[in-house]
């Protein structure tokens, strides 16, 4: 007989994030493997990734590093109602992020879109508490919430421990 350990996973995780497109893939990984040893449904885990990246790929191309660490910080971590929290904080750029409409042969801008199509809420914090833009006075925190789809809510509502009913062990 196999004895099998539940690992437990964490219900946050943060990690620096290198300034670039070099650690876009190892943040995935870890964020998708920590999420789905924690129980989260695939499907949300699934757009929560989606959103990382997003998030990642924005960072990098409007928005300077945190400080002289030439990072930025991702940031993850379950709901009480069972969805993802997911933020990326960066050395802010020239512009705040928002949506834009970009035409159907431009190469970019769809970001912000896809994350509004895909989170429940987004937003965008200011951390540096107003001490303008200079370097190691906090950063801007983009942010987005994922929800567990109805479905997913009602499968995880129907589980229930066997070990509670009586009688089994005749069967």
């Amino acid at each position: 007989m196999a004895l099998v350990v539940a690992q437990e996973a964490p219900t946050s995780s943060t990690m620096a994030v290198p300034h670039g497109p070099a650690g876009v893939g190892a943040a995935r990984r870890r964020m998708r493997e920590e999420l789905l040893d924690s129980g989260t449904p695939e499907a949300v885990v699934d757009d929560a990734v989606l959103i990382l990246s997003e998030l990642l790929s924005n960072a990098y191309r409007h928005a300077r590093p945190i400080g002289v660490s030439d990072c930025v910080r991702a940031a993850w971590g379950r709901t009480s109602d069972g969805g993802v929290s997911v933020s990326v904080t960066d050395g802010g750029g020239p512009t705040r992020p928002r949506p834009s409409n970009p035409s159907v042969t431009a190469r970019g801008g769809r970001g912000l879109s896809i994350i509004t199509s895909l989170a429940r809420d987004w937003g965008v914090r200011d951390d540096r508490g107003g001490r303008g833009h200079g370097h190691g006075h906090g950063g801007v925190t983009v942010w987005a919430v994922v929800a567990p789809s109805e479905k997913d809510a009602f499968a995880s509502s129907m589980r229930f421990d066997l070990s509670e009913l009586e009688g089994l062990e005749d069967f």
